[in-house]
């Protein structure tokens, strides 16, 4: 497997376009079926097995909630 480069990214999306995204993978969950998703030019391919979970950030004022997949290479 060719090594990937590191990679931290943020994008912003209207909210009908995250919306639709969102209920594009709870589908996907639901049905135990891979998910694949575009961000920043890159395609990535989400397995059925991927672990899933939430996190949440607090830093001073801010805070972040986090829906998160996690791959297994």
């Amino acid at each position: 497997m060719k090594n990937k480069k590191s990679r931290d990214i943020e994008k912003e999306y209207p909210r009908k376009q995250f919306i639709a995204k969102l209920r594009r993978l709870a589908d996907s969950l639901e049905t135990n079926k891979p998910f694949s998703i575009q961000v920043k030019n890159e395609r990535l391919y989400i397995p059925a097995n991927a672990i899933v979970n939430i996190e949440h950030e607090r830093n001073g004022s801010t805070e972040e909630l986090e829906f998160q997949l996690k791959l297994k290479k």
